[in-house]
């Protein structure tokens, strides 16, 4: 096989992945036979948390301890109601509720603040 046509089936491949990795992350009860597929959509839909709540919080310039803490009860609240009722996962094959709450919220915080920050100085400051 050559390697233009080698490229062009990964690529496919990888396509129909995600594709149906995102149909899975977004129906309801989804079958998740590789963790690892499941902790990243985990992951990946805590960033969007982080981005989405960082914009809001700027432009109601929230500040404070406030905003600090109804983003983490906001954050993991959402996060814990996707995986315990929406995808309905057993929490023990992923090392318990605790495991699957703190999947990516260090680098979801960090997002935040930034958004949070540059968003607030841009529109609360002169």
């Amino acid at each position: 096989m050559s390697r233009n046509a080698s490229a062009s089936l990964s690529s496919v491949t990888e396509s129909s992945t995600l594709s149906s990795l995102w149909t899975r992350a977004i129906t309801a009860n989804s079958s998740w036979p590789d963790k690892e597929e499941f902790l990243d959509v985990i992951y990946w839909l805590r960033q969007g948390l982080g981005v989405a709540i960082g914009l809001v919080w700027g432009l109601l310039a929230i500040q404070g301890a406030i905003g600090l803490v109804l983003f983490a009860l906001l954050n993991a609240g959402v996060i814990y109601v996707y995986f315990s009722a929406f995808q309905s996962v057993d929490e023990e094959e992923y090392g318990g509720a605790w495991e699957l709450t703190k999947e990516g919220f260090m680098t979801s915080f960090a997002t935040f603040m930034v958004m949070w920050i540059i968003l607030y100085t841009g529109l609360h400051f002169d």
